[in-house]
This record gives C-alpha cells, structure tokens and sequence, in this order.
C-alpha cells in the first residue's frame, strides 16, 4: 500500500466521481482507477459501490476514508515538520475557498505568502455545493484550512475562528419601486424575483432563514452559484433583484442597495484542524489570514 493510492482514494471519496478525482489529483482517470482498484484488491473489499450511476462509499470505504485520511495528514505533518532544519518553510496546504470574501482580500494574502514561502505549494479547491462541505474534509484531514461561509454547524473535531461578518443588503436597479428607500424590511421583500445561491450554500440559507425568522417566504426563482459581479448584470438587465453582502454591493455603484430590517449578517469562519495538529505551513497561512481579520 503507498501513500499515492491513499491519496487517489481520498480523492475519489471526497469527490463521488473519478472524473472530478482525476482532474483534483492532477492524474489521468484511467491511472487513477488502476490505484483504486489495485487498493481495493490489496485489501479484499470493495471501497466503492459502482452499481448506480452516481458511486458511493461503501461501510468499509466510509470506516477507511477516516484512516486513509488521517495517514496522509500525519505523514504530511512530519515531512512538514522537518523545515526549520532546512532553513525554509516548505510543504503544501490544501485551502477550500468561497465565491466571495467580501471584504477580505484572501488573493493579497495569497500572493503575499507565496513571496515570502516560496516552496510552499497552496493548492486552491472550490466546494461546487457550497462551503460547509469543506467541514468534513477538515475533520478526516483531506483538507488544511477553510473559509467557511455562514456554516450550518459546528463539529468538535474542526477548530472555527471568525474572519469576518458584515451585513448583507437588498440590490436592485435604480427604477426599481423601492430604489429611493434608504432601507427596507424584510417582509415586504415576499413579492420579488430574487437571484439567489443554491439552497446548500451559506449565503443563500441566512437569506432563507431571515424570511422564515420574519414569518414568510422568499421568493427565489434564480438560482445560480455565480460571481457576484455576474450577478449583477442580471439584475441590471432586469432578470430579478438580490441581496449582497454590502462590500459587494459597494462594487455596484449604479445599482440601488438598501439596508434591511431585522439586520441579515454574514459570517466567514476560518475552519481547520486544532491548532496543535497544524503543520508549519498550515498554521503559518493561518496566521495570515487572520491578521488579514485583524487589520
């Protein structure tokens, strides 16, 4: 058994598809389905259930993704752990990102870090299901750090450290009938095409659980995982109206952004293992990014 295979099959464990998996361990597919498959015959079980057309894990796939995981992350920790004998911070973290930061400007610290740790390979991901999907692959070690949007829990093995929040904001376009309001509350929103994220997704369920807190319903016909900026020419060209967190919605000059009542606000976390656990990399890209917070 080589550490290669258990990283081709945490791959496939965290993506449900070969294809995806191949293209995340930056493989060819059919290389990566000899690893499985010669894992799965080292070890007598079937990891994988193939008999539908979407796979899935099966119970002794589930019980060895936890292992599997936590063997590629204390071997990557030692490998790490051994760069203050070389004089320089090397290794790699693994980062899931989100559609927006708002105020956060996560590339600067991105591209700070990577002038000042030169060996240090960042390899981005990005959750096409929103990012509290992120939450498990933390925990099992197949991912080093996190940013988190409005999480919808908090497990005891991932150690989460607020970033940032900021209140989200009602956009729509100038001629829209409450464009002269400075704000508005959030039931007399129940009549409006709103373009939202998919339900999944940490911006789209505080918008959700803002209008059930307030006693109706959101009415949200759009639903698209897209760029605020993209985002916005639909509601420029009349598509629908959205709410933004207000560092976006500032980007928006000639769109109208009003303030909503009760207060809508959303939270970054940064999700990670215990401090402890960290490696070198890990905690120094950490740090960063919460003096990033900080600042």
């Amino acid at each position: 058994m080589e550490l290669r295979q258990l990283e081709h099959f945490v791959a496939v464990a965290g993506e449900l598809s070969f294809s995806r998996a191949a293209h995340r361990a930056h493989v060819v597919q059919s290389a990566l389905s000899t690893s499985v498959g010669k894992l799965e015959k080292e070890l007598g079980v079937e990891l994988f259930d193939r008999s539908r057309q979407k796979i899935k894990l099966t119970p002794a796939g589930e019980l060895f993704r936890e292992q599997a995981s936590q063997v590629l992350h204390t071997a990557r920790v030692a490998k790490d752990s051994v760069s203050d004998f070389r004089g320089q911070l090397t290794g790699t973290v693994d980062l899931g990102a989100l559609i927006t930061s708002g105020a956060l400007d996560v590339p600067q610290v991105l591209g700070q870090f990577h002038r000042d740790y030169p060996f240090v390979q960042i390899r981005l991901r990005q959750s096409q299901t929103g990012s509290s999907a992120y939450l498990s692959e933390i925990a099992d070690g197949s991912l080093d750090l996190a940013l988190v949007s409005a999480p919808d829990r908090f497990p005891e093995r991932v150690q989460m450290r607020l970033l940032r929040q900021e209140p989200m904001v009602f956009v729509c376009r100038a001629d829209h009938p409450l464009a002269a309001r400075n704000r508005v509350a959030i039931t007399e929103l129940t009549g409006e095409d709103l373009i939202g994220f998919p339900p999944q997704f940490g911006l789209r369920r505080i918008v959700d659980d803002a209008f059930a807190a307030a006693g109706v319903t959101a009415h949200t016909p759009h639903e698209v995982a897209l760029e605020y900026s993209i985002a916005a020419d639909l509601v420029r060209h009349g598509i629908g109206t959205i709410f933004m967190p207000a560092s976006e919605a500032a980007r928006c000059p000639d769109l109208r952004a009003l303030a909503v009542r009760p207060a809508v606000v959303w939270k970054i976390y940064l999700a990670s293992a215990a401090q402890a656990k960290l490696g070198p990399a890990t905690a120094k890209l950490a740090e960063m990014l919460l003096t990033l917070a900080a600042d």
